[in-house]
């Protein structure tokens, strides 16, 4: 059993979804930093510094000043505010994600364009590479150009 484990644990898959998480989990501290210190100030500037935590409704009919002292008298409390905060931090870190992933395509090479298929030179239909006969008009297909019509 301890050998099949072993076997197991050692796969390229395995190895290979391991380092995955440990990239994603650094990745995901990367994209909180930048949405943490970098976007939500900026939001916060721009809304004039408002404070969603503590938009809330007290169930219990009470006035509550902020969140805290709600929860401190036990009331139950709807925390709209915390939902939206959520939001929108969800909405800047997708954001956040979706330009770090335009950025890093960027730096990728492009890969070379795999030509598959051919034109006929009698229809202009796409046939394979390999075909030496055009399914479309069913014309013999040479290495030569055909003649013009």
């Amino acid at each position: 059993m301890l050998k099949e484990f072993k076997e197991f644990a050692m796969r390229g898959n395995v190895m290979d979804m391991a380092i995955g998480i440990i990239l994603g989990s650094a990745f995901g501290a990367i994209v909180s930093a930048v949405v943490d210190h970098l976007l939500m100030p900026v939001l916060s500037l721009l809304v004039g510094g408002i404070d969603f935590q503590n938009w809330f409704i007290a169930l219990d009919g009470g006035s509550y000043q902020t969140l805290a002292q709600a929860q401190e008298a036990g009331a139950a409390t709807l925390n709209y505010g915390l939902v939206l905060n959520a939001l929108i931090h969800f909405i800047f870190i997708a954001f956040a994600i979706f330009l770090m992933v335009k950025a890093m395509n960027k730096l990728k090479r492009p890969e070379p364009e795999v030509v598959d298929t051919k034109s006929c030179p009698y229809c202009l239909s796409e046939v394979p590479l390999e075909a030496t006969r055009c399914p479309h008009c069913t014309s013999e297909l040479t290495a030569e150009p055909a003649p013009a019509k």
